[in-house]
């Protein structure tokens, strides 16, 4: 699992038929801006988990879903200081 910030959204109109009606969000992995699966229904500057790999998928909906890193939680309480 990491601990990431949510960027803002990513809209993708043209995609294969598994992501149709997933949401789409940049997330901040430390200097690193990374695509994820949104499962939960976050918004832009909320802290939240991802799950990456095989996890990734099951938690998007499916074994066979296109995804290698899925937001699977929002973060209540989160300090910047604490990530460094």
């Amino acid at each position: 699992m990491k601990i990431c910030k949510v960027e803002k959204p990513l809209v993708a109109t043209n995609r294969i038929p598994g992501l149709e009606h997933r949401h789409l969000q940049v997330v901040l992995d430390g200097s690193s801006r990374l695509v994820a699966v949104d499962a939960v229904g976050c918004t832009p500057g909320d802290w939240v988990i991802c799950v990456g790999s095989s996890a990734a998928r099951e938690a998007a909906g499916s074994k066979e879903y296109p995804s290698d890193l899925t937001i699977v939680g929002i973060i209540d309480y989160w300090s910047e200081e604490a990530q460094g």
